[in-house]
């Protein structure tokens, strides 16, 4: 699982997939999947041992695929090898496989043993799993606020809430997601790049939610970088603005709207189609609340800084309809928290 993260960030639209050849209580060889088109974990380890493969054991977190995609088929690979015992941590639920790669394992003789850290598994490729499976990206809803669940003063200052540790986390993550997503209002009070600016990162393709195209043709996710950016917006938008900017390289989507706001269901949807298994919504209050009305949100990821403002007036996290009654309120399970710098990191699955 350690050598599958190495990929995260890089395999999407595929697994992170780690694989280890061990026989006579020695590591033969390792592999995992570095980037979407090159070769899968398993065929990598088994390349790498060569002709001792015979007779090994070979620990993979995801079970082996059975079709052709970008790459052949890794399971008839395996049984060529000579391998006598397969260790998985999960089955894989891509439609394609879902089983046949164990059977067909199991088929040729082969000792098969399914299930061993099964849960960490899936967390690890919670994206996929939900992507091959509904078509649509894992969302991510992050937040920095402060202890008083403030993200912005009554003024709208809100560089910077966290801090600058939680700052460098937030560029990792954004290296780690397919998508960041925000609203026009965030682009108009902040002017972001959206980038994930540290070394041998790659940016994510910035999101903007823009139903009525008011996103400045010199805006920083226009002009500031060329990281792909698509502004999604309505039949509401200006014809001549949207032809100027794509000109410019900008991608315009068009989606269908609820009431004056984006229909963010459909919105996952195309991104799904457009091969996108993970986004990270970055705000503000009113795309936040939104999301989290629409029940679209998978895991949360709340920094909440040392800081009290009290302001009754001041800008709260969640903007939307919200739950008037408790029994309303959206249970957060598997709660994690920790310490990044002076914040306190809450993560937590919907």
């Amino acid at each position: 699982m350690r050598l599958a993260e190495k990929g995260r960030g890089r395999t999407s639209p595929n697994p992170m997939v780690g694989a280890v050849l061990v026989k006579e209580n020695r590591v033969l060889a390792e592999g995992y999947h570095v980037r979407a088109g090159e070769a899968h974990a398993e065929i990598v380890a088994l390349q790498r041992a060569g002709g001792k493969a015979r007779g090994a054991t070979l620990y993979i977190n995801l079970e082996p695929c059975t079709h052709y995609g970008r790459t052949p088929p890794c399971a008839p690979e395996v049984i060529r090898s000579g391998v006598k015992r397969v260790v998985i941590g999960m089955k894989d639920p891509n439609p394609l496989v879902k089983g046949r790669g164990i059977k067909s394992l199991r088929g040729a003789g082969l000792q098969v043993e399914v299930g061993i850290l099964e849960e960490e598994s899936r967390r690890l490729n919670e994206a996929f799993c939900k992507y091959v499976v509904t078509g649509k990206p894992f969302v991510i809803l992050k937040l920095a606020a402060t202890l008083d669940g403030k993200i912005a003063t009554r003024r709208g200052e809100a560089r910077w809430i966290s801090s600058e540790p939680s700052r460098k986390l937030v560029h990792r993550m954004r290296d780690q997601v397919d998508g960041v997503i925000v609203g026009v209002g965030t682009v108009l009070r902040d002017d972001p790049l959206l980038t994930a600016r540290i070394k041998g990162a790659r940016d994510p393709h910035r999101i903007i939610l823009d139903s009525h195209l008011r996103t400045p043709e010199e805006a920083s996710v226009i002009r500031g970088s060329p990281a792909r950016t698509t502004i999604v917006t309505t039949g509401k938008a200006p014809r001549k603005k949207i032809e100027r900017l794509e000109r410019g390289g900008v991608r315009l989507l068009t989606c269908s709207a609820k009431g004056e706001w984006i229909d963010l269901r459909s919105l996952l949807g195309r991104l799904g189609t457009m091969g996108m298994t993970s986004v990270m919504v970055e705000g503000g209050s009113r795309v936040s609340g939104s999301f989290l009305d629409e029940r679209l949100v998978d895991k949360l990821v709340l920094f909440f800084s040392p800081k009290v403002i009290g302001d009754p007036g001041a800008l709260g996290m969640f903007g939307g309809k919200g739950a008037a009654d408790l029994k309303d309120a959206i249970p957060v399970k598997d709660l994690r928290v920790r310490r990044i710098g002076g914040d306190i990191l809450v993560e937590g699955y919907l």
